[in-house]
């Protein structure tokens, strides 16, 4: 699995901080609580939470880039993990997440792996690409793959990404042992001001799987394609994400 540019995504995952400041929201810890972050990146957003007073937050990721660089800035605990696979068990009043759950190919493991980590009563907060997330700019990406100039760099290929729905969350939710299901898939555009900028975004975080793949040689020409097309969009470098936003609860009894 190719690991991430952790200092450059703490540098520039501006969006995903804000969805995930908008998702913490929606979380409400209170003091004495004990909240699992899974996918906790560089710790941005760990960090902030963990800054409340009396809230203890354990920050999980499967980069250990990652969990690096979230050492250098952000306040919390770190632990090298797999969401679908939680050494915890009854652990946590929480658990959160953003912008993660989409990484991870097997919802099933998943949730129950989180139900198992909450204790009574605990929910699960979370935010991940959803259904739609993406698909202009995979959708041209595939076709670049395709094509005679790259294909030969992709045999055996297979999408890194599960961008799930709301029907078939709620399902998986519910057979994990969850109450309290509330599933919804919304719109969130991003859109850049400059091409470097949307290049060094999309690069970084979005096809970096893809141009792993490719000749280092290959790699500033297949993004000049994907950018060129995108400064034709109308909004023009405007990324087409979707989330899935996810609550449910563990029963109490």
């Amino acid at each position: 699995m190719t690991d991430w540019d952790a200092a450059k995504y703490h540098r520039i995952s501006d969006p995903q901080l804000a969805w995930g400041r908008a998702v913490a929201v929606r979380l409400v810890p209170v003091p004495g609580e004990r909240i699992l972050d899974i996918g906790c990146g560089t710790g941005r957003l760990t960090s902030e939470i963990a800054a409340q007073p009396g809230i203890l937050v354990v920050g999980l990721d499967r980069s250990a880039a990652m969990l690096q660089e979230a050492a250098k800035h952000g306040a919390g605990r770190y632990v090298h993990g797999d969401g679908a696979a939680l050494p915890f068990v009854d652990a946590f009043d929480a658990v959160f997440s953003a912008a993660t759950f989409h990484w991870i190919p097997d919802h099933d493991r998943l949730f129950t792996s989180v139900f198992g980590a909450l204790q009574r009563g605990g929910r699960l907060i979370a935010q991940a690409g959803g259904a739609g997330n993406l698909e202009r700019l995979y959708g041209r990406a595939r076709q670049l793959m395709n094509s005679p100039r790259y294909s030969g760099f992709f045999t055996s290929w297979t999408e890194p990404n599960h961008f799930e729905n709301v029907a078939d969350t709620e399902t998986r939710l519910r057979r994990a042992g969850f109450t309290d299901i509330d599933v919804s898939l919304v719109m969130a555009p991003v859109p850049f001001e400059r091409p470097e900028r949307y290049t060094e975004f999309v690069a970084a975080v979005c096809l970096r799987h893809q141009l792993h793949r490719l000749a280092e040689a290959d790699r500033d020409g297949f993004m000049q394609r994907v950018t060129e097309q995108a400064l034709q969009d109308d909004p023009p470098l405007t990324l087409d994400y979707w989330r899935l936003n996810i609550n449910a609860r563990k029963a109490r009894a």
